[in-house]
């Protein structure tokens, strides 16, 4: 019998079928099986037989009068395997073909998923045309973060990594900032807005701007006369363009482009950057991508150290010595 099979749940192929209650419409007509569906060498009907059989106990979810067709064996890469596809169709609706691997001996049944891995995962998160800091483009390793100027666990983040990030590693590292303000921080937008009037002039500015609004964030829309006061938007938004005017000034950019920008708050570039973020399926921040590796939420420095140090290793670059954390000061002795 087929006594071994590695069978991923067949959600995917599943999702082409429809179950429930819906109302009754005539069945299309099914499309016409893919090529590989009609080729190679014709299975037993005993070996048919017990295919489906495995193939309908592991696919928990496929309707009773759903059909289940196989191909013909086919040859594979992998040596005493030939390769084998099913379909799976139920009302008119046809998955797409599965793969399988069956052995010469017709005992096992397997299921590969195969994944390219040529290219490089640190350029697979666009990070040009973006402010920096840190080493050049084509540094070892990539830090593209996505950021909420208004989340706190941003501005935790933020702080803990610099400047202790550009302290260990120095142009070891480019970083990348995109904007990702969520909608249920009121003044994220705004704050995202205001930063990037700066980028045009200066990379410097930019961030100088971020870390100030990262750190004053816990005061930003309050009124600095009644800290009992409730905070407004308005008084946000005044305090947001004022920092941004200050960073600009400090750095003696062009004042009126800036004015400009901050009066016109032109969303565009921003509704691109939440786009790109949706896109990577990313619900929540802080984000970072190392190289590529997802680092998700405020995690302590030690593990971003270490998630860089691999990075390093696999661009053939000796990372620092082990990060040690700081020994906390001792207890004040008791009276």
């Amino acid at each position: 019998m087929l006594n071994t099979l590695r069978l991923p749940v067949l959600l995917l192929a599943l999702s082409a079928l429809r179950f429930g209650c819906h109302a009754q419409t005539p069945a299309p007509a099914a499309p016409a099986q893919p090529a590989v569906m009609s080729t190679g060498k014709p299975l037993s009907p005993d070996t048919a037989w017990r295919v489906e059989n495995l193939i309908r106990r592991k696919a928990n979810e496929l309707p009773p009068m759903a059909t289940v067709t196989l191909s013909g064996l086919q040859p594979s890469n992998v040596s005493g395997f030939s390769k084998l596809y099913a379909t799976l169709s139920s009302e008119g609706n046809v998955s797409r073909p599965i793969e399988f691997l069956l052995s010469d001996d017709g005992n096992t049944l397997e299921q590969v998923t195969t994944f390219d891995i040529s290219a490089s995962p640190r350029t697979g998160i666009p990070y040009t045309h973006r402010p920096s800091r840190g080493g050049a483009e084509n540094a070892p390793v990539i830090i593209v973060g996505f950021d909420d100027l208004e989340c706190p666990y941003c501005a935790r983040l933020h702080a803990s990594i610099f400047p202790a990030i550009t302290n260990r590693y120095g142009n070891k590292i480019h970083v990348v900032y995109h904007d990702y303000p969520l909608e249920i921080h009121p003044w994220a937008m705004r704050a995202a807005v205001d930063v990037n009037c700066l980028a045009p002039q200066s990379d410097t500015a930019y961030w100088s701007a971020v870390d100030r609004v990262h750190a004053e964030a816990s005061t930003i829309g309050m009124d600095p006369k009644d800290a009992k006061a409730e905070r407004t938007m308005a008084r946000a938004s005044d305090q947001l363009d004022a920092i941004t005017r200050e960073e600009g000034h400090k750095a003696k950019l062009d004042a009126n482009k800036i004015d400009d920008c901050i009066h016109k708050q032109d969303q565009t570039n921003i509704n691109d950057e939440v786009h790109l973020a949706q896109s990577l399926s990313l619900g929540s921040t802080p984000v970072l991508f190392i190289n590529g590796n997802k680092v998700e939420g405020a995690l302590p420095i030690e593990y971003i150290f270490s998630v860089i140090d691999k990075a390093l290793v696999a661009q053939g670059v000796t990372p620092p010595a082990p990060y040690v954390p700081p020994t906390p000061p001792a207890a004040a002795p008791k009276s």
